[in-house]
């Protein structure tokens, strides 16, 4: 007789022939192994996700931010790598760079259009300019030293569309096969601006920036400057590719890599509303500017905090 239950679990078979797409629970912990939650007196934790992402009540950022508060703001990063803040009315340049400065200095960005205070940039679109931010990425891989976070905030939105997403690139690296982490545990890859930033640069323009910003290498698997964690650290438009591997095999493990921000159960996804900020962990997550709003008018101003090296 026909076993009609057994045949019943069968899984179907996946479309893309990946050996990481696979179905069933992913291993999805907030924490470094090891690591303690943090009992928050001054701020409430308003999850997205059990393990990435919150939203912060409880602060108001246009005033002075205590000792203890800035404390337990680091400490939220570092759990939740990506921190939201809503209705934060009034909320000026000044005060976005004194919160930014809770982690360290600005690191401007060489393309970015600059706005009136230093280490500000200013992401501008509309019916004349569209977003092309839309791309999984980290900001300033290409740079020897990439940003370690960075501050968002909603200066004008659209009606609706606008969002952005962040992928847990911990959480990608945690459910790697085991054999896969092995492969690409002391494998460096060369990061570089030209592919993407360099694409509507002529051949002097394209030198000039060469003179300031030669190519970059990090690991492939870095370990968190703060927490130690384990994060795979290539992304779409700047990790060009792994030394030491032929083309083809470069090729052929990044486009496997790269494919790990795109898996839903490490993303998550931010409405913007006006007075809505975002502070991110650059070395933890990738983001993507969700283009689908065209041609209303979105304005951002967004500030860059330094990095260190990664190696």
């Amino acid at each position: 007789m026909h076993d009609i239950a057994a045949h019943s679990v069968q899984k179907p078979e996946p479309i893309l022939d990946k050996p990481l797409m696979h179905y069933g629970s992913r291993v999805l912990e907030r924490l470094a192994p090891g690591a303690e939650r943090t009992d928050y007196r001054l701020l409430r934790i308003e999850p997205l996700t059990p393990h990435f992402g919150a939203v912060i009540g409880g602060v108001d950022l246009t005033r002075p931010v205590s000792d203890t508060l800035a404390d337990e703001l680091r400490q939220a990063l570092l759990e939740w790598k990506v921190i939201f803040f809503r209705g934060q009315n009034g909320f000026t340049s000044d005060h976005q760079l004194a919160l930014s400065g809770l982690w360290g200095p600005p690191e401007p960005n060489p393309f970015f259009a600059k706005t009136d205070t230093a280490g500000i940039s200013r992401l501008a679109k509309d019916a004349k300019a569209a977003g092309n931010k839309n791309i999984w990425h980290s900001d300033h891989s290409f740079m020897a030293n990439p940003s370690l976070g960075a501050v968002l905030r909603a200066v004008e939105v659209p009606a609706a569309g606008g969002d952005t997403m962040w992928a847990d690139m911990a959480a990608a690296y945690d459910n790697l096969p085991e054999d896969l982490k092995e492969r690409i545990e002391d494998l460096t890859a060369v990061h570089d601006w030209e592919a993407s930033w360099g694409a509507l640069m002529n051949d002097e323009q394209k030198a000039a920036f060469r003179a300031n910003w030669p190519q970059a290498e990090h690991p492939v698997v870095v370990r968190h400057p703060r927490s130690g964690r384990r994060t795979l650290y290539v992304n779409e438009p700047f990790t060009r590719y792994i030394k030491g591997l032929s083309d083809a095999e470069s090729r052929e493990l990044l486009d496997i890599l790269v494919l790990q921000a795109r898996i839903p159960e490490y993303q998550i996804r931010f409405h913007w509303e006006p007075g809505s900020i975002a502070v991110w962990d650059n070395i933890a997550v990738q983001h993507y500017a969700i283009n689908d709003y065209f041609p209303q008018r979105r304005v951002m101003e967004r500030i860059a905090i330094a990095g260190v090296p990664l190696a």
